[in-house]
């Protein structure tokens, strides 16, 4: 049996270290000026292209980690610079998760290159889910897509909204509805190519954090793309649909949809992005403590302070390591019974949130002004309660599943 450990491996260190050197010389300079800009960092993601950080080749070799560590140690020490710029870095892997999920390997090898170019002509891809009035539930989604026999098409119609990279990227992979008595059911995810007509931006968020990450609503009008776009085959999805009218009818388990595999999939990565931020707030809340002076003292002499410290850094190991266990698990192929997917999400994101309030009151009224980065993430931090399902969410997801009840 395997020596039971969780110190990184040799080569686990050189890429951590190798991904720290670049967050610390090349996304944190950068930080401010585009969240102030609030535009897509190109030139930063195009040095991450250029020294293989921005590549499928390097997110191949994260993937495939034995341990399951790779990817949450990656997106830990790339959100540690900045969390805008980093989503940036990343956000094309959420579109590369939905295909992977749900694609066959010919669509895999296919499409998800095309979604990263190269250093000379950098893409990104989008992953196109939500709706105007389809978030959390996604047995409301109205984007429809038609089976054209005739031509061999499917044609989508619908609006798409909080989208990153929404109407700039080449490929879209896009959730919609082909069965709209099945509800949640009967969704599936499509390819939209590069310059597919039909498709455009529409409106582009101003938000409160995560602002050098461009997120967007996307139109669809008409949309025709080949079979061959529909992701796993019609062959495959007639066979699901076909099961999940049976379970409908017999009152059987649920089959899970699309958007949903592709979420479970992408959640404990979402958790080390928040622990990326939490670190990083809880390290300059830590030096500023120790040099920042008041009635002839350095503040950490408070235990008002030390304290909050403290607390800090248990709940940032604590949230790492179920992001770690959650990401073994997924590796390895053990079932999240207890959905250790979610719970690693929930935590590590209400962690980041506690944890840069903290931070943003140790230092004060530093802490309130952008002179300082605590400010910034702080503003980023609230995201990772909101996006790839909601604390509410997750906290419903983990109940159901300890329960066995349909929990509303």
């Amino acid at each position: 049996m395997a020596e039971f450990t969780l110190e990184l491996n040799d080569d686990q260190r050189q890429v951590r270290d190798w991904l720290h050197g670049f967050a610390a010389d090349v996304i944190r300079p950068a930080a401010s000026e585009w969240d102030e800009r609030e535009e897509t960092p190109w030139p930063v993601i195009q040095e991450a292209a250029k020294v293989g950080i921005y590549s499928l080749d390097f997110y191949a070799q994260q993937f495939f980690d034995p341990t399951g560590l790779g990817i949450p140690m990656a997106m830990e020490e790339l959100f540690w610079g900045d969390a805008g710029i980093a989503l940036s870095i990343v956000g094309t892997g959420l579109a590369a998760v939905g295909v992977l999920a749900n694609g066959t390997e010919e669509q895999i090898g296919t499409w998800i290159p095309q979604m990263y170019g190269d250093a000379d002509d950098v893409k990104v891809a989008a992953f196109c889910s939500s709706e105007p009035d389809a978030g959390s539930d996604v047995a409301s989604m109205r984007t429809r897509a038609v089976y054209d026999q005739a031509k061999d098409e499917w044609v989508l119609n619908g609006t798409k909204t909080w989208a990153t990279n929404g109407g700039i990227a080449g490929v879209h992979v896009v959730v919609a509805v082909v069965d709209p008595e099945l509800g949640s059911k009967g969704h599936a995810s499509f390819i939209v190519p590069p310059d597919t007509p039909g498709l455009s931006q529409g409106q582009k968020f101003k938000k409160h954090g995560i602002r050098a990450s461009h997120t967007a609503e996307v139109v669809l009008e008409d949309v025709r793309v080949p079979g061959h776009c529909l992701l796993g085959g019609k062959e495959k999805l007639d066979q699901r649909l076909a099961r999940a009218r049976e379970r409908a009818a017999s009152g059987g388990e649920r089959v899970k949809n699309a958007a949903m595999a592709t979420f479970e999939a992408s959640r404990p990565a979402v958790g080390a992005m928040a622990v990326g931020t939490a670190r990083a707030a809880y390290e300059v809340a830590l030096e500023y403590a120790k040099t920042r002076t008041q009635f002839g003292r350095p503040i950490i002499d408070n235990q008002g302070v030390a304290f909050q410290l403290a607390d800090m850094r248990t709940q940032i190991d604590a949230a790492r390591l179920l992001v770690w266990r959650a990401s073994w698990m997924a590796t390895t192929g053990k079932p999240f019974t207890s959905a250790e997917g979610s719970m690693s999400k929930l935590y590590a994101s209400e962690t980041a949130q506690k944890v840069t309030a903290q931070a943003v009151q140790i230092l004060g009224g530093n802490g309130f002004t952008r002179e300082y980065p605590v400010e910034r993430m702080h503003r980023d931090a609230a995201i990772y309660t909101i996006f790839e399902g909601t604390s509410e969410i997750q906290r419903l997801v983990i109940a159901r599943t300890l329960s066995g009840m349909p929990i509303r």
